[in-house]
């Protein structure tokens, strides 16, 4: 049941708009679902995005029902409405489901920040790095949504076994990878939104050694019977 104080609409415009719609394609995830509450719970309305409107829709009463009272809205809608509605999307889906994904909010994100959360993994050594021929699988999206869409990687590294825990301080810091200052400054607020410090790391070229630690990691996970290894960056003032 939506909380009272949330409106219960399947599009954005009676929503709250004191700050963007993120659209989360591929929310119905661990990892999409997880970051798309601690928004939701920050403020920040949003479009969970799925092949299907329904699952979409359900996923999205799911992490309704997880929020706190005076947070942002959560709704469903297809990869496509979702995209095309939202002022900022947000791709966190596998690697083998990018590029048809892609076709279907292609037109959606023209003139728009697109955060990928994307990491290129090869079963069934998900601990080793790989790397595409494009050299990483955000400048694979970057390539195929074309020069309008300003896209930046981020959020590769977290885990999401403890995202929808609001109560849970994310102990990780996000490389933020991209060409686009503003781009990198909104994917840097969102970091804060969600509870984490956001680091520049420069160009999209260098999303492949974001991407590629997240092969790292979880292999550390697996060799030390853990589920949240993360990174931090010393040196650098809180």
């Amino acid at each position: 049941m939506p909380h009272p104080n949330r409106t219960a609409a399947h599009g954005p415009q009676t929503w709250r708009r004191s700050r963007p719609i993120l659209a989360v394609i591929g929310g119905t995830g661990a990892e999409g679902s997880g970051l798309a509450l601690r928004w939701a719970a920050a403020g920040y309305p949003i479009l969970i995005g799925s092949r299907s409107r329904e699952k979409a829709r359900a996923a999205a009463a799911e992490l309704t029902a997880l929020l706190p009272a005076n947070s942002a809205a959560i709704a469903g809608d297809t990869n496509s409405a979702a995209a095309a509605a939202a002022a900022v999307i947000i791709l966190s889906v596998p690697y083998d489901s990018q590029v048809g994904i892609l076709e279907q909010i292609q037109a959606g994100c023209q003139g728009k920040i697109v955060v990928s959360v994307v990491v290129p993994l090869k079963p069934p050594q998900v601990s080793r790095v790989w790397r595409p021929a494009a050299g990483s699988a955000a400048e694979e999206a970057q390539a195929f949504l074309g020069d309008k869409a300003r896209l930046v990687a981020a959020f590769q590294n977290i885990s999401a076994s403890h995202l929808k825990d609001l109560s849970h301080t994310i102990d990780c810091d996000i490389l933020i990878t991209g060409d686009d200052r503003e781009a990198k400054q909104t994917a840097m607020e969102l970091a804060q939104a969600a509870g984490m410090r956001g680091i520049d790391a420069g160009a999209l070229a260098n999303s492949s050694v974001s991407e590629g630690l997240t092969a790292v990691l979880i292999g550390i996970n697996m060799r030390h019977k853990v589920k949240g290894s993360g990174i931090r960056i010393t040196g650098i003032p809180e």
